[in-house]
């Protein structure tokens, strides 16, 4: 599917006719319907992703999800660091989390220290963007 077509989806979908959308977006005539043999400058695709509020990458054919990452405060980050430290002391502490591999985190060596600090790191950053995603109501998303 080309990115003409990948747009007229979209608008159809939301029953926006195309000459609507290129006058919204304070494009010329006839534009969008150019991109079918031309390409277009990166400024316009992002135009047309903004205002349909979904990535460039599903635009250009890179993904099926329609949907744009929501973005992790400051705040969700200094929550995500809180809840990483408290993990990483119960791991520490011998009557609290289960040991990893039947290690305490104390007794591991540093390069699988790290490697298990960055992934429940990692973890704890989807699952703070999944549940932003599932719990934000609509009309606060971007």
């Amino acid at each position: 599917m080309s990115l003409f077509d990948r747009v007229k989806k979209i608008a159809d979908k939301r029953k926006i006719p195309i000459a609507e959308l290129e006058r919204k977006l304070g494009m010329g005539t006839n534009t969008l319907y150019r991109w079918k043999t031309q390409k277009p400058s990166i400024d316009k695709v992002q135009k047309v992703a903004d205002y349909f509020n979904v990535s460039i990458d599903y635009l250009l054919g890179r993904t099926e999800n329609e949907a744009i990452e929501p973005e992790l405060t400051a705040k969700d980050e200094k929550d995500i660091q809180k809840e990483l430290q408290k993990i990483i002391q119960g791991l520490g502490d011998k009557n609290g989390y289960a040991a990893f591999d039947g290690q305490i985190i104390d007794d591991m060596d540093d390069e699988d220290r790290e490697l298990l600090i960055a992934s429940l790191e990692n973890s704890l950053r989807l699952a703070k963007r999944i549940s932003k995603q599932k719990f934000t109501p609509k009309k606060y998303r971007k």
